[in-house]
């Protein structure tokens, strides 16, 4: 929703334009600042709603447009906050979803432009005023709605096809936005990443990394993937929505889990984790924040970023990744490791979960890695954990990953027929036959009671790709290659290149 440049305002002003449906002054909140701006808009009955600084009066002004949206296919939002008689209009820009926001001067002034700008909105998706030359421009946004077709014929992906609902959170490289796929009204999470942040981040093969393992998997206690596409800008990873929450937060609110609760996640991420290891995957990343639950209660593994392919039994790596509080004696001692580095992991969590605290941490980080490589694992007195639990995590926390519980080559089997699991059908696990032993309270598949309120009160406002930096952009350009199999389409297989 930037300015238009001056070849395209010129083209608008040398050209008949259309019919203008209601014009006038209007405040428009400033997008990096916090104040509000005077702006005349005039909205054309093609969808057009341009600004500008002061009232046009000659064809001249006309092309010195300051402001230029469009209305069509748009969502209104109004609102008394931050100001009373204020209104939003949601929808893309060139190929990223963004929020501009108005005030009026009474409720009869905004009645007077939310009603004018629903009926273009409503005529242009009836195709009543839809001109040929506007169907093929390719600078709207708007103008071709829907799956895309690629070269190959395809179904192509973009956001168009979402109606974007809420943040359920963000980090350094993006946002995870809770979406409505439009054709299906299936609800997905959308993961968008900036391809700029990643470069400079050096995090081009992890992220292809976590688009592959994704999109070569299909378990029940591992995430989904529905498609993947690229737009000029940024990565979008779209995976099937999870609303239980993660078990970080469920164990932060109560403290320790039973043995019996973290008995049946425990089994659930060990079939997972095996899953994996026999496609030749190590996640290497476990941790009670990319342990997820669905509305029922099982688990879901996300995150993909730090699994390693092609490590067999007997196969090695060494690179040095992973969260500092979870890493294994081996990766921290800078050795070749294996499968077993997982199995580590499911020692960490699961204590965490049983006695409510990690068994090595500390403040200083270089007392915890010294406590890792050389500490033997302690039981608070104050905690009942049942020999058998010990038994197991004893087990699994062996800082010889050769000797370590499911190091060997019957992997995660062995830790399957250890006494602590007897009571586990693991067949009727993976079937999810078993009943969980705690159930999310959700009341809907949109409720997001378990996220974060800080991400969820958030607008879903993208902010658009730079257009002032040249250089940023050329950078991204020179790199568009490593993103070239990026996108994915479930069930129809790949949908093209990069947008």
């Amino acid at each position: 929703m930037a300015a238009v440049d001056e070849k395209a305002a010129a083209a608008t002003a040398s050209s008949t334009p259309p019919a203008v449906i209601k014009q006038g002054w209007i405040k428009k909140k400033a997008e990096h600042l916090r104040d509000w701006r005077p702006r005349y808009f005039i909205l054309r009955e093609n969808g057009e709603f341009i600004g500008y600084r002061k009232e046009p009066s000659t064809e001249a002004e006309l092309s010195n447009i300051l402001n230029n949206f469009t209305v069509k296919n748009c969502e209104i939002i109004l609102t008394d906050r931050p100001k009373k008689y204020t209104f939003s209009i949601r929808g893309l820009h060139l190929t990223t979803v963004v929020e501009r926001t108005f005030h009026a001067e009474s409720e009869e002034e905004r009645k007077s432009w939310v009603d004018a700008i629903e009926n273009v909105k409503r005529k242009l998706e009836d195709g009543e005023t839809v001109e040929a030359d506007e169907a093929n421009d390719p600078t709207n946004p708007f103008s071709k709605r829907g799956e895309k077709k690629s070269r190959k014929g395809k179904s192509k992906v973009t956001f168009e096809n979402f109606e974007f609902l809420k943040v359920l959170g963000k980090g350094t490289f993006g946002k995870v936005i809770l979406c409505r796929e439009k054709a299906t009204n299936q609800l997905y999470a959308m993961k968008i990443l900036k391809k700029e942040v990643i470069i400079k981040k050096d995090e081009v093969e992890h992220t292809m990394t976590e688009k592959r393992v994704l999109q070569r998997t299909d378990h029940p206690f591992l995430l989904t993937l529905k498609y993947s596409f690229t737009t000029v800008d940024r990565l979008c990873l779209v995976t099937e929505y999870v609303n239980g929450g993660e078990l970080y937060f469920h164990l932060s609110r109560e403290h320790q889990f039973s043995e019996d609760r973290t008995k049946f996640y425990g089994a659930e991420i060990v079939c997972a984790i095996h899953y994996l290891h026999e496609k030749a995957i190590i996640y290497r990343d476990l941790k009670l924040e990319n342990l997820l639950l669905d509305k029922d209660g099982h688990i879901k593994i996300a995150d993909f970023g730090l699994c390693k392919e092609e490590i067999r039994f007997g196969n090695t790596t060494k690179t040095f990744c992973g969260t500092p509080e979870y890493l294994a004696p081996e990766v921290l001692d800078d050795h070749d490791y294996g499968q077993a580095v997982d199995w580590w992991g499911l020692g960490i969590v699961m204590y965490e979960m049983m006695v409510g605290k990690l068994p090595f941490y500390n403040q200083n980080p270089e007392v915890m890695f010294g406590n890792i490589l050389v500490e033997d694992v302690r039981f608070p007195r104050n905690v009942n954990i049942s020999s058998e639990a010990r038994d197991l995590l004893l087990g699994l926390l062996v800082k010889d990953p050769v000797k370590r519980l499911g190091g060997g080559r019957s992997d995660a089997q062995e830790i399957k027929a250890h006494l602590f699991f007897e009571s586990i059908d693991w067949d009727a696990l993976e079937n999810k036959k078993i009943p969980p032993p705690f159930r999310p309270q959700v009341l809907s598949d949109t409720d997001t009671r378990y996220f974060d309120i800080e991400f969820t009160r958030e607008s879903v406002e993208l902010t658009p790709p730079d257009q002032d930096d040249p250089s940023e952009f050329a950078t991204i350009t020179e790199v568009a290659e490593s993103f070239s199999q990026f996108s994915f389409n479930d069930g129809m297989g790949s949908v093209g290149g990069a947008a």
